[in-house]
């Protein structure tokens, strides 16, 4: 029976993707001897967000996702990120292969908005490993699943993750808005000859006594 063990190595932002994408460096070990035909592999990560510290500005940014600090007792527990998947070719001993993250810069998102509110240091990961191992054995082929247990830590720069949004979104974020809302803002925008919706925003804000 196949027995795989995994190693994040490290992390890097992907800048020719169709998508935001952070490669992860994984590192795949067959612990038993036995050769690998193939490998069909799923990982579940997670965010534990209780296993760093946060600065003054960071609890303030956190408040909509984990509540006032004193909530945080209770609300800040592991969530999950995403879900990725990916196929492996077969190899004997080790093998490295590249795990793409595609990643949103979507404001619902609770992820998002966890990345978003940081200001360094590093967002401490959980990869949880299933799927499929194909093995060569000495009766021929065998397939055995990825021993549930297996899983890995690691810890991701924050700096990766705003390297990657800045390639894709250079200075820029994005929010949903609900139809009728943006049919009024549209026509708010019109109205006052304004050329973008940053304009839009920043005057409503000005009007509303916020400054940026």
């Amino acid at each position: 029976m196949s027995d795989l063990g995994f190693e994040v190595l490290e992390a890097r932002a992907e800048p020719y993707a169709i998508a935001p994408t952070i490669v992860l460096r994984l590192r795949i070990t067959e612990r038993s001897g036995l050769p690998v035909h193939a490998l069909v592999l799923r990982c579940q990560i997670r965010i534990e967000p209780q296993r760093r510290r946060y600065e003054r500005a960071e609890e303030d940014r956190l408040v909509e996702v984990f509540g006032e600090r004193a909530q945080w007792a209770d609300s800040l527990r592991p969530f999950q990120w995403t879900n990725v998947a990916t196929t492996v070719s077969s190899f004997e001993g080790s093998v490295d292969i590249d795990l793409p993250i595609a990643c949103t810069y979507d404001f619902e998102v609770a992820g998002t908005k966890f990345f978003h509110a940081l200001e360094a240091g590093e967002i401490p990961l959980l990869l949880l490993f299933s799927g499929t191992t194909f093995v060569q054995g000495t009766a021929g082929l065998v397939v055995t699943p990825v021993a549930w247990h297996e899983e890995a830590a690691y810890r991701l720069p924050v700096q990766v993750w705003r390297e990657m949004m800045n390639l894709y979104f250079p200075n820029q974020g994005w929010i949903t808005l609900g139809r009728e809302t943006l049919d009024v803002l549209a026509r708010y925008k019109a109205e006052r000859g304004l050329a973008t919706w940053d304009q839009v925003v920043e005057r409503l804000l000005k009007e509303a006594g916020e400054t940026t």
